[in-house]
């Protein structure tokens, strides 16, 4: 005779979407070893998976019970990443990367920033009907062409975000990591970066798209009047913020926390994070930030609004345009496009999105304290150049002023052609990445309450993003390859690339999740601390070292101490 039982009460069988999970034990009295079935039903599929279960049936005042041992099967295991969700816009399909992630590759984040709604602040975007199919990637903000960007592959309506997440559930409440993407503030796309190597390890992940060039930074006088708040400019940066508070709104509904979202970004987009965690408006949008060679904290980078809207006048003469109407009919391509000159493609210093220079924020505490990780590269430089002829290293320090060209030369010699070419190269990545991080890093200390930990990617490789000639160390932008994983697959041919790379995934879902990047199997790494070894040295592994090019770095910062006394002297 065979007792037929139910191991979950009809109540606990588990329905998750389109699944309908059966379970049955067949029990004889007379076997010891059963088989246990596993009958998984979808799309007419049958799965069976047979499993031995030892019974022991033991009869006590007349009541049969039947204990169970079983190989473990978690009932996550059994579901899928949440492939179907909805916005505050309408319902939503992605589409599915490996059996573990669900990608939602193009959401509309904010309305098409075309006609009108050109050089105005990012508007709510519009609700579809039926459900959006956010299967591909949207099209790149208008920029110059390239070899792998061409205008048909470009729209003005480039207001998209992605979300990548491996919840199974709209309950899991895992951290959330936003990332902003480079380009010098002309160009680059959300979609080269979705972040499936972060996700992978607990974290939902976002890449954000913004405005870029003239249409992402112009200011002008008419515009400011057209603006409730009068400024004009930095519409990349509020759509970023617009895309922080679409991401408080509605990420909940992939799985996230809007309570525990991190930004990080890279060269431009590091600035941005730079920018958002001083700027009011960005305020409770995030609670942590990584910046990736990127800070916006040099008094040479300041443009204030009057400025600015001087140089949109003297672009729209260029033109021959006589008012702003007249330039909203124009083709994008005409405003963003290859031999356009517009020169003030910076955020502006305009009183609202950035409401006083950086630096001096920081220094009065006026910023938004939260933890940061804040990482440059040892040969940041090496985008820029392959070879320097003393003609061009000359004329680089000969715009600094005298005492400091000879102070400079000698920490950047040029005795040799070799040594010359790295000299330059680091001179752009000391002033441009190493002290902009330091800056940051040392100002927090002084008048913040949140941890800061520094990072210094000085891993060489045969592969590189943009880097020319020969290296020593990681190119500008080269922490990309890291961190997306190109490297997890290549133990054989690239060992330390991938230690490096696992390392640094690591770290920053851990800052994600906790705010802090020390787990579990991992090199301490603790706060910043100046002239003691704080910093991470990411090179064959991970070790830690004091502030990186220290001397040097020490000598921009006294010319840049110069560099605000005579801004404030000048007032």
């Amino acid at each position: 005779m065979v007792q037929r039982y139910s191991i979950f009460p009809d109540h606990a069988i588990p329905r998750i979407r389109d699944f309908s999970l059966c379970h049955s034990l067949n029990i004889s009295k007379d076997e010891t070893f059963y088989r246990f079935h596993l009958v998984v039903i979808k799309n007419s599929l049958y799965l069976y998976i047979s499993l031995y279960v030892e019974i022991k049936i033991i009869t006590n005042m007349k009541k049969t019970i039947i204990t169970t041992l079983l190989a473990f099967i978690a009932l996550t295991s059994w579901a899928q990443p949440l492939l179907k969700t909805h916005v505050e816009t309408g319902d939503l399909e992605g589409t599915p990367d490996g059996t573990d992630l669900a990608v939602y590759k193009a959401i509309p984040y904010a309305a098409p920033p075309v006609g009108d709604l050109r050089w105005k602040a990012p508007q709510p975007a519009r609700p579809w009907k039926g459900v959006l199919k956010a299967e591909d990637v949207a099209k790149w903000p208008p920029q110059p062409e390239k070899s792998y960007v061409k205008y048909d592959m470009m729209s003005e309506d480039c207001l998209y975000l992605s979300v990548t997440t491996p919840a199974k559930s709209v309950n899991d409440a895992l951290p959330v990591m936003v990332f902003i993407h480079g380009g010098g503030f002309q160009t680059e796309h959300y979609g080269g970066d979705l972040w499936q190597s972060l996700a992978r390890k607990g974290v939902v992940a976002v890449s954000i798209e913004y405005r870029a060039g003239s249409l992402g930074f112009m200011a002008h006088a008419d515009l400011a009047k057209e603006s409730p708040e009068g400024h004009s400019g930095n519409y990349g940066l509020l759509d970023q913020i617009f895309a922080l508070q679409w991401v408080q709104r509605n990420i909940k509904n992939f799985g996230g926390d809007p309570k525990k979202v991190t930004i990080f970004g890279e060269s431009a987009g590091a600035m941005s994070c730079h920018i958002l965690c001083a700027s009011p408006l960005a305020k409770g949008l995030f609670r942590a930030c990584i910046s990736q060679s990127g800070g916006f904290i040099s008094p040479t980078n300041v443009i204030n609004q009057e400025l600015a809207q001087m140089v949109g006048q003297m672009f729209m003469s260029q033109l021959k345009k006589n008012s702003i109407a007249e330039m909203r009919q124009m083709d994008a391509k005409e405003l963003t496009g290859n031999g356009v000159n517009f020169p003030a493609c910076t955020p502006i210093v305009d009183g609202y999105v950035i409401p006083e220079p950086i630096y001096d924020l920081y220094q009065k505490g006026n910023y938004n304290d939260v933890p940061v990780l804040i990482m440059h590269n040892s040969d940041e430089g090496a985008v820029d150049f392959d070879k320097v002829s003393v003609e061009d290293y000359n004329r680089q320090f000969s715009q600094l002023p005298g005492q400091w060209a000879d102070s400079a030369k000698a920490l950047y010699p040029s005795t040799t052609e070799e040594e010359r070419l790295f000299s330059m190269r680091d001179f752009v990545r000391d002033v441009g990445f190493g002290w902009p991080s330091y800056a940051w890093a040392t100002l927090q200390k002084q008048t913040g309450k949140s941890p800061v930990y520094m990072a210094y990617l000085a891993q060489k490789s045969d592969t590189t993003v943009y880097a020319k000639g020969n290296r020593r160390g990681a190119a500008h932008a080269d922490d990309m390859m890291y961190l997306k994983g190109a490297f997890d697959n290549q133990a054989v041919k690239y060992p330390q690339e991938k230690k490096v790379g696992g390392l640094m995934q690591q770290y920053w879902v851990n800052f994600a999740k906790t705010m802090n990047p020390n787990g579990k199997d991992l090199p301490s790494w603790p706060e910043f601390e100046e002239d003691r070894p704080t910093v991470m040295q990411f090179n064959n592994g991970a070790s830690l070292v004091k502030t990186p090019n220290q001397e040097r770095i020490k000598l921009i910062d006294r010319f840049m101490k110069y560099v605000r006394s005579l801004r404030t002297s000048s007032n």
